[in-house]
This record gives C-alpha cells, sequence and structure tokens, in this order.
C-alpha cells in the first residue's frame, strides 16, 4: 500500500497567495519550454442529460510531478467536479489527490499572469477585465502580482455583476477600479486587456485596441466559440498555451484559419518557449500581442505541487491508501 495525500477544496484555499501560484505556473512553463511533455484536452459529450467530461496531462521532470485534471460539467447533477491526481514522476506512485475547484481560477489566473510578464510592456498600468466571474476575479488577482496597475476597468453585461466585482477589488488592490457600461470603455486605452467570459461572440472590437496593447483570451476552448475576433488575431503576436491546441479547440485561431486571416505559420510560439527564452517575447513597444490561454496540464501540475508541499509541511489533508497493481492483481 501507498499512503497517498488527499485535500478538499477548503484544505487548499488558504495554502497559497496568488504570487506563489504564478511562481510555481511560471516554472512549470519554463519547463515546458524545455521540452516538458503536455498535450490538449480530451473532451466526451454526452446529449441527454448534457455534459462534458474532460481531462488533460502532464510531466514535469523538473519538478518531479506529473498528473493534470479530470472534471465532469453538467449531466444531471447540472454542477462541475474538479479532481486532480498529482504522482510522482520518477516511480509513478500517487502523490496526491485535490479536489481542484478551489485552485482552479488561481492555477488559471496564474497562467495569465505569466503572459502578462512576459508578453505586456514594462510600463503598462492601465487593465481592462472583460467578464465578472471567478475566472476573472483570478486572472485580476494574479495579474496584479506581475504589474503596478493604476487603473483596472471592468465589464461584463450585467450591472450589478460588474459593480460588485469593481467593488470588492477596488478594497482588495491598490489601483483605482470601476466599472464601465461597455467593453469598447473598457479596452479603449488599455495597456493588458483580459477577456474571462463564456461569451461564444468576440466580446470586444479589435480595432478598438491600441498599439502595444497585450491580450489575454482565457474563456473559450471549443472550435464553435472565441472571445476575441479576427481583426485581433490580424494585429497581434499570437502565443497560444500550447501549440497543439491552437489548432485542436481554439475557436479565436480555428476560426481565423477558416476565413484565410491565418496559417499555422502565425503561430509565433508557445507560451513556455518565451519563458525558457526558446523565443522572443515582445519585440517593440507598439507590438500587439495575445495569448491564447485554453488550460493545460502545465499549470495544473504546477500548481498541485506546490500545494500539495505546503499542505504535507503544514499537516493539511489527510492520507488515503492505494494499492500497487502487483498486489491487487496477485493478491501477494
Amino acid at each position: 500500500m501507498t499512503a497517498t495525500l488527499f485535500c478538499s477544496s477548503d484544505d487548499v484555499s488558504d495554502l497559497a497567495s496568488p504570487a506563489d501560484y504564478v511562481d510555481a505556473v511560471r516554472d512549470g512553463y519554463r519547463q515546458r519550454g524545455e521540452g516538458a511533455p503536455a498535450q490538449p484536452r480530451s473532451k466526451f459529450f454526452r446529449a441527454d442529460p448534457e455534459g462534458m467530461l474532460t481531462t488533460y496531462a502532464a510531466v514535469l521532470p523538473d519538478t518531479g510531478a506529473m498528473g493534470g485534471y479530470m472534471y465532469s460539467a453538467g449531466f444531471g447533477a447540472g454542477d462541475a467536479w474538479f479532481m486532480t491526481p498529482l504522482f510522482d514522476a520518477d516511480s509513478g506512485a500517487p502523490l496526491a489527490l485535490l479536489d481542484g475547484a478551489s485552485m482552479n481560477p488561481h492555477k488559471t489566473g496564474a497562467a495569465g499572469a505569466v503572459a502578462v510578464d512576459e508578453l505586456a510592456r514594462e510600463d503598462s498600468d492601465t487593465l481592462a477585465i472583460i467578464g465578472s466571474g471567478a475566472q476573472a476575479r483570478g486572472q485580476l488577482r494574479a495579474t496584479a502580482t506581475v504589474r503596478e496597475f493604476a487603473e483596472v476597468r471592468v465589464y461584463s453585461p450585467t450591472p450589478e455583476s460588474r459593480e460588485s466585482f469593481a467593488a470588492d477589488a477596488d478594497d482588495a488592490l491598490e489601483a483605482d477600479v470601476r466599472a464601465v457600461d461597455s467593453s469598447a470603455a473598457a479596452v479603449s486605452g488599455a495597456d493588458v486587456v483580459v477577456t474571462a467570459t463564456r461569451a461564444t461572440e468576440p466580446v470586444f472590437d479589435g480595432d478598438d485596441l491600441e498599439p502595444g496593447t497585450h491580450v489575454t483570451a482565457m474563456g473559450q476552448y471549443s472550435p464553435d466559440a472565441r472571445e476575441v475576433d479576427t481583426t485581433t488575431l490580424e494585429r497581434a503576436t499570437y502565443v497560444p498555451d500550447l501549440r497543439d491546441r491552437a489548432t485542436f479547440d481554439s475557436g479565436e485561431f480555428l476560426q481565423a484559419l477558416e476565413e484565410g486571416a491565418m496559417t499555422e505559420d502565425d503561430i509565433h510560439a508557445e507560451l513556455g518557449d518565451i519563458v525558457a527564452d526558446e523565443a522572443p517575447g515582445r519585440t517593440s513597444d507598439d507590438e500587439i500581442t495575445l495569448f491564447d490561454s485554453g488550460g493545460t496540464g502545465i499549470e495544473t501540475v504546477a500548481a498541485a505541487y506546490m500545494l500539495y508541499e505546503r499542505a504535507e509541511r503544514e499537516d493539511v489533508g489527510q492520507t488515503i491508501d492505494f494499492a500497487p497493481a502487483s498486489e491487487a492483481l496477485t493478491g501477494d
């Protein structure tokens, strides 16, 4: 038997700060740029009751861990469930099983923040957030650790949601955070634009972007849905989390391909390539950059291992026993 740590969502919710997540995820993408394996998600759908089962994974050799996510959404429960198995990359033994619900916005936000740190101008001080849910909050908290924003503008279609988001963020951050009544008002003159929505159509006009803007789009990972328009992709240096994911389920990129506005040669580099200094990031102050973040096992494994180490150190969680196949299959 092997003792494996189990951590509930409550166990890990306060174990790490946004900056801790960013540091862990940055190192994960550095390993990816140096050759660590990761693949796009697999998605399985059911129509009645409607639901989706998704999995993705990565191996981080320097961290010494591998694993990923398996989550379901919808079905009869009408909810989502996030399970994060973590294994030792050398022995293959199960290290931990985490309820990934509370981790999810933090690790995804950290990936966006790493991209901002690599691709946004150093003097960026105005941030536009489009979206007001948990993922938008995670993006804001993480991104605020890599740039000193003086102004944050928040837009989502529901006035009450954007006002509440802005009020909470204004209390938590040193920046002046305010809700605005259109995506154009949020994007105009912004140095960094983050989209974190459930929209299936573009949420702003790419012509509204100023030269030098960085965009992180993280809300969609379906060929039939996109948050940013083709104009944005045409104007930007395009950087996905995984090159293979861009051609698998990035609606932004795939629809631009279909329209003939982009080719696969227009993929500048993966984020990991830039973090590992295998490819250049921003090359001029006027360059528009775009990070297409659909979610990978890279940030999941990096964040999960960081939480696992902290849980072990702080005696958080409980152990469960796993039987190795050599025992379970033979009865020895």
